[in-house]
């Protein structure tokens, strides 16, 4: 048998680069563009022979090339012996020549297995050819034996791998191992950028001018991933600008003055400025898009608020503003808070930007209001209550100017000054006069921190403009809202939640309202109030008020149409002489709104208010509405607390004092007061003071109200009782109540009841309940028609006298236990007094005994050092 030719393959391909890793300078190609014959062999090669003896075996096909290069890939394979080495193939490696003209090649060990098995397979074809002396060939059973085990081994790999993802332990175990390489790595990243923060920080603000690059740093640090890191950035940047920021406003330089050549310090300071302006306006277009994410809006609404307190005046404020006052009526209550008291602040400090910020802000809450159809939240609109007007401004450089004009006669009296017609020579010198003070003036306007008069008196009326543009809107926007005729009966009326802020605001500045609107303004106010209501209204007026006890017919408060009282009272008495307008309607509305008033639900402190505007401050009513006031007071005293009570009491006891005629209420007659006007029987379902018949009733309820509960009430009740009499008595536990007016009586009472509540008092279950219970009562309108059938009801003589006695017995046993009570604690002060006398009396005798022991031990001792 012939030996066989062998059979040299190719050695394999380098793996493909991309053409965008290789990199050719400009320099090799501008080379071998000069030099373009040193690259003309290459267009001699024949390109398929090369691919043809690379990429194939030349007179072989493809199945046995495929088989020629996995017997080579199987020689390649290490063997189980150690001391054999296994030949390369001299295709793969390069040839050693020795000196006696062999060539020698290069040989690699044999690697053993973990089962000490040869782990090649040199046997790959079926005729069993060898391939170099020191291969081994294996015998068929090893093979099989070897196969076997490889199935087996295969087998198992692939079991393990399907079970390991399914195994809950270790994947539990690798799952909370990189949760904490991660919590450990974030925490140790987080602490390193802290300290980063904190000393960018504190450089900052040692050295502003020197360390001005680093607030790009601090920048960068709120972009970062993690949150915390984010806010902490803010923050920092915030307490960088709040110390950093100039007391000035920055001016951009023209293009001349970039041109022209200035000094080192002067350099310097212009790249201050200009990192400083841009950095802040970085930082403000970051605040502006972090609020807009929720995990950022507080702290982004804090810092804008924070700077706008800080620095009005800088540069960008009308941005920091604006965003301001879009969170004004956040649903947030930390947010709007903030916002409030940014705005009230702004208001308050004008010195720090000369009123313009007011101005500004004014306006833009003005458009918020519009943009929104006044639905917004109230504190929206009670920032408006801290404007400061100046009233006086301007004017005394009128009376200045008015003084210069008149001169004094010898006989003291001014006269106007006579201008006689001036020479040449003075004429110049007045001019030159003239001239030199309008320069000086200009100079001075120039350097001046505070603007001039015109231009506050300019900046107040544009903001006094604004303020009430948005009061008649909101007005305008209840009055159509409230108009019956568009109510259906299934959709009740919209909320009106600016209202009460706009009608306090006007009462506020009802001196300052222009007179061309004041009747406008007043038809308003008596519509919203109640009162104009035709009489086509009044069948559905008690339908509606059953159906929401908390609003009238036209949608508005107790407390709402109380306060469109008290402004048209305060319009009213700030234009007496401009104004001729009747508020009969008003007190008719008020007397109304006495019995419709719920403590619960409605504000004590605006019924106090209505009191004090329209009956205690005013002048002497007429006797009949008046007597009806005090008749309805009192009712109104004896069905409420104790602060509405004290309020209604004062308010009375000075109707009482006006109105000496009113005094026959307290007359205890059978048939009424000794004084009756038109109406003969009192009715107090009435709706008119005039037609109440007032002067034919008495006061009992005072009776009842001097043996109330609040000792403050029962005295003050007892002291107008007593008014019949010349000199009332003054026998008051606290006599500056009589003085006080009803706003102060109910914040007095309002104090004194939470002063009396019991400190850390555990209440018990039945009481919780019982409160509940009160809490959850509703309050319904009487019908006029059931108290008019129970006035016509008879009832029996014997009836009224058992329900007196009972009454009375019931005021006699309490007296009684009144007595008692006080007998018992007089009683129990003797004795703790006696006791305490007993022990201060045993303690002196101690002390003496003990005192004489001591001089007797002192004499022993004497006489025994003696002896």
């Amino acid at each position: 048998m012939g030996k066989r030719r062998k059979v040299i393959l190719p050695p394999e391909l380098p793996p493909e680069t991309p053409d965008e890793e290789f990199e050719i300078s400009d320099e090799d190609v501008e080379f071998f563009s000069e030099n373009r014959s040193f690259t003309n062999f290459l267009a001699s090669f024949d390109k398929k022979k090369i691919d043809k003896h690379v990429t194939r075996v030349a007179d072989k096909s493809g199945d046995e090339i495929e088989r020629l290069y996995e017997r080579r890939n199987r020689n390649n394979a290490p063997l189980d012996s150690r001391e054999n080495d296994l030949q390369v193939d001299p295709v793969d490696a390069l040839p050693i020549k020795t000196l006696d003209g062999k060539l020698q090649y290069r040989t690699t060990k044999n690697v053993r297995s973990e089962e000490g098995n040869v782990s090649t397979d040199l046997t790959g074809e079926e005729d069993g050819e060898k391939q170099g002396t020191n291969l081994i060939r294996l015998t068929k059973a090893e093979r099989n034996k070897k196969l076997k085990k490889e199935k087996k081994e295969a087998k198992e790999l692939k079991e393990d791998e399907d079970i390991a993802p399914n195994s809950p332990k270790e994947k539990l175990r690798s799952e909370v191992l990189k949760e904490v390489e991660e919590e450990i790595s974030a925490e140790e990243s987080f602490g390193a950028k802290k300290i980063k923060l904190a000393e960018i920080g504190m450089a900052l603000l040692e050295g502003p001018e020197a360390n001005i690059r680093s607030l790009k740093e601090l920048l960068d640090f709120c972009k970062d991933r993690d949150p915390q890191v984010v806010k902490l950035g803010l923050m920092s940047m915030l307490a960088v600008f709040k110390d950093i920021i100039p007391s000035y406003r920055i001016r951009e330089l023209t293009d001349k003055e970039l041109a022209m050549p200035v000094s080192e310090a002067v350099r310097k300071t212009r790249y201050y400025e200009y990192t400083l302006l841009r950095s802040y306006k970085s930082y403000l277009q970051k605040l502006i898009e972090l609020q807009k994410e929720a995990i950022f809006k507080l702290v982004a609404v804090r810092c804008m608020c924070t700077l706008l307190e800080a620095a009005p005046h800088f540069n960008l404020s009308e941005k920091l503003l604006a965003g301001t006052v879009r969170n004004i009526s956040s649903s947030d209550d930390v947010i709007r808070k903030l916002c409030c008291e940014a705005i009230k602040s702004l208001f308050k400090n004008e010195g720090k930007h000369g009123g313009e910020g007011t101005v500004r802000a004014v306006r833009l809450i003005a458009q918020l209001v519009k943009k929104h159809n006044c639905q917004l939240h109230p504190d929206s609109l009670e920032v408006f209550l801290s404007l400061r007007f100046d009233e006086d401004l301007g004017k005394h450089e009128n009376k200045a100017e008015e003084k210069n004009k008149f001169t004094k006669n010898k006989k003291g009296k001014q006269e106007p000054m006579k201008h006689l017609p001036p020479s040449e020579k003075k004429k110049s010198k007045q001019e030159l006069i003239a001239k030199t003070r309008g320069e000086v003036y200009a100079d001075y306007k120039a350097v001046s921190f505070a603007p001039d008069s015109e231009k506050r008196q300019r900046m107040q009326s544009d903001t006094l403009s604004a303020v009430f543009e948005t009061y008649f809107r909101i007005l305008k926007h209840a009055v159509d809202a409230s108009d019956p005729r568009f109510m259906s009966e299934t959709s009740g009326f919209h909320a009106q939640p600016l209202l009460a802020p706009c009608l306090e605001g006007l009462g506020k500045f009802s001196h300052l309202i222009d007179l061309d609107f004041m009747a406008d303004l007043m038809s308003c106010l008596n519509q919203l109030s109640g009162f104009s209501s035709g009489t086509h209204l009044q069948s559905k007026t008690f339908n509606v008020k059953n159906s929401d006890s908390n609003r009238s017919y036209n949608g508005l408060t107790v407390s709402e149409r109380l306060q469109c009282c008290i402004v048209a009272f305060k319009i009213m008495k700030s234009n007496l002489d401009a104004l001729n307008v009747d508020l009969q309607d008003f007190f008719m509305q008020l007397y109304i709104l006495l019995l419709e008033y719920r403590p619960s639900r409605d504000r004590g402190e605006v019924l106090a208010e209505a009191l004090k505007t329209m009956l205690w401050d005013g002048r002497q009513h007429d006797m009949q509405r008046a007597a009806a006031f005090i008749k309805r007071l009192a009712t109104f005293s004896l069905s409420f607390g104790s602060s509405e009570a004290m309020a209604a009491l004062a308010t009375l006891k000075q109707l009482l004092q006006k109105n000496t005629k009113c005094r026959s209420l307290l007359e205890n007659d059978a048939g009424g007061g000794s004084i009756s006007g038109l109406v003969v029987k009192y009715q107090p379902e009435a709706t008119d003071p005039y037609l109440s018949g007032a002067l034919a009733s008495v006061l009992w309820e005072l009776s009842l109200l001097s043996k109330h509960y609040n000792p403050s009430v029962s005295q003050l009740a007892s002291n107008i009782l007593s008014m019949t009499n010349l000199k009332p008595t003054q026998n008051i536990v606290n006599p500056s109540l009589i003085a006080l007016n009803p706003i102060q009586a109910f914040w007095e009472s309002t104090v004194q009841k939470e002063l009396l509540k019991p400190m850390n008092a555990k209440v018990p279950p039945s009481l919780k309940r019982k409160r509940k219970r009160e809490q959850d009562t509703e309050y319904y309108v009487l019908d006029p028609q059931k108290l008019r059938n129970i006035d016509s009801e008879v009832i029996g003589e014997e009836e009224v006298k058992l329900r007196f006695e009972e009454h009375f017995k019931v005021l006699r046993d309490i007296s009684e236990n009144e007595r008692f009570q006080g007998e018992l604690n007089r009683t129990l002060a003797s004795i703790s007094l006696y006791d305490e006398f007993k022990r201060e009396k045993l303690e002196k005798e101690r002390s003496v005994a003990l005192k004489s022991g001591k001089k007797k031990a002192k004499v022993l001792v004497k006489h025994s050092s003696s002896s």
